[in-house]
């Protein structure tokens, strides 16, 4: 009895280590090389047809969210803010926002986009719900503030501030993040182009899956 024990016990013991290892193993990396659009989505072919599928239902042209959670997590399932100090800088204490995975999405703000789509499965650290989360919330900032899909110097602004900041031009006493937000710009133009040369091919790649099965 007490040998069956043990093995019961091993056994159970045996399989955490397995499902611990496994799930692991199925963490998402973040692409090789995320300055190349075409790079990525040749690498993550999944991810592009989140890609398609975001701007099939919002008309938000794929490389601006794709520029944005760059800048956001560098294209990290389970990136997290910087961590708050207390008592001189040296005792860690919480983060300094809610913010998680690839869009860096605020738990209040994920609610939000939870109740207004009915997406109640969504996941942070899941890519096709970030970016169909950034897909919502750019078509939002452009029902309510009036910016263009397509701008995404605005875009990052309304992101980083909440629509309510950017009517009240809250980024005009953050010097910096004007730097930033043209940084994205120009990394979502630098895409745009990109994207435009490899389109073709990715498409192909998309029919010939739907077509093989």
């Amino acid at each position: 009895m007490k040998v069956q024990n043990k093995l019961t016990h091993f056994s159970i013991i045996f399989s955490s280590m397995i499902i611990v290892l496994f799930l692991g193993g199925c963490s998402v990396s973040p692409p090789k090389n995320p300055d190349d659009l075409c790079a990525i989505f040749f690498e993550k072919d999944d991810w592009y047809d989140a890609a398609v599928d975001m701007n099939d239902k919002y008309g938000v042209p794929i490389h601006v969210p794709m520029a944005m959670m760059y800048q956001e997590s560098s294209f990290k399932a389970q990136a997290l803010p910087p961590k708050d100090y207390i008592l001189f800088g040296l005792i860690p204490w919480g983060r300094v926002s809610s913010a998680y995975g690839f869009s860096q999405a605020k738990t209040m703000t994920w609610d939000d986009y939870i109740k207004a789509t009915g997406n109640s499965g969504a996941d942070r650290d899941d890519f096709s719900d970030a970016i169909d989360f950034m897909g919502w919330f750019i078509s939002q900032s452009h029902r309510i503030n009036g910016v263009s899909k397509w701008d995404a110097h605005a875009q990052y602004l309304n992101y980083h501030e909440g629509w309510g900041g950017y009517k009240r031009k809250t980024f005009h006493k953050k010097a910096w993040l004007g730097g930033v937000a043209n940084k994205v710009k120009n990394r979502s133009l630098k895409y745009a182009g990109q994207l435009k040369r490899c389109e073709d091919d990715l498409n192909r790649g998309w029919f010939m899956q739907l077509f093989l099965g």
